[in-house]
Order: C-alpha cells, then structure tokens, then sequence
C-alpha cells in the first residue's frame, strides 16, 4: 500500500476486483480492508457500489445473490465516507472533464467527486484517471498483474 495521504477515493474497479477470488485481489483488498477499519480516509461514491455489483456479476461471475450479498456488507462500513450526491452539476462537470480529458463518463465522474471531496488520491486498476491533475492517482495493479487479471478473466 501506499505512503501516500488520503483521503483515497475507490473507484468501481477496486471495489469490485476486493470483492473476487481473483488471484491478484489483493492488491486491491488491502486498501478496501484499511478503508473499512479505518486505517485510512475512504471515500466511496455509492453509485461505485452499483457498478461494482455489475461487474462482479458480468465480468466475474458473481451471481446476483452473492453480489448483492458482498455489497450489503460492505455498505455497512461504518468508518467510510459515502458519497451520496449525484446533482446535475456533479454530471454536467464531469461530462465536461470527459470531454476536455478524453475519458469516459465514469473517470470522469470519479474526478469530480475526488475535487469536490478533497481527494488526495484516486485508487483505480486502470490509468485512465491519471490525466487529472487536480489529484494523485494510484494504479493498484503492476502491468504483470494486470496482464494476469485479464488472463484470469478470460479463462
């Protein structure tokens, strides 16, 4: 884990690869473990979980019922910050930070709440987020993990 300071935020990536038997979940699981004890500021948007619970079903095969069960429990954390406002500004600005960076809609998403949040941090398992400059950005997974999660995923 890294040295850095939070606040961290989790993008939907994390979220889901912590809640998988994934051979590389680790990478992912520590940080969402200290997020849930409190060992470190977790900012979570809930529509992440949302997306989480997509693709821990689609992608890793998940049934719905245990998804939902995993995501249930992690809403209970009581030491993470939820992010609960989606206004028509928050998307409206995110649109245009796609638009500007090149990103799709969710980085971008992930980028507003990370500014309006004061997010020191954003823990994603891609490099999309990296074009902001407002904060740090911190791939979970090295590229050989990466490679082995897509390996996995396509077993």
């Amino acid at each position: 884990m890294s040295e850095r300071n939070g606040p961290y935020l989790f993008d939907v990536g994390v979220i889901a690869l912590a809640h998988t038997d994934a051979p590389v979940r680790d990478a992912a699981l520590e940080y969402v473990r200290a997020g849930i004890v409190g060992e470190i500021d977790a900012v979570v948007p809930y529509p992440a979980v949302i997306g989480a619970h997509n693709v821990l079903t689609t992608y890793y095969g998940r049934s719905n019922e245990e998804a939902s069960r995993l995501l249930q429990n992690f809403l209970d954390a009581n030491r993470i910050h939820w992010h609960d406002e989606i206004t028509r500004t928050v998307v409206r600005d995110a649109f245009s930070r796609a638009s500007d960076a090149n990103v799709e809609g969710w980085d971008s998403y992930y980028a507003e709440v990370a500014i309006d949040e004061g997010v020191s941090t954003v823990l994603t398992i891609d490099d999309d987020v990296e074009r902001f400059d407002a904060f740090d950005t911190e791939t979970v997974l090295s590229p050989d993990q990466f490679r082995e999660l897509n390996q996995y995923l396509s077993q």
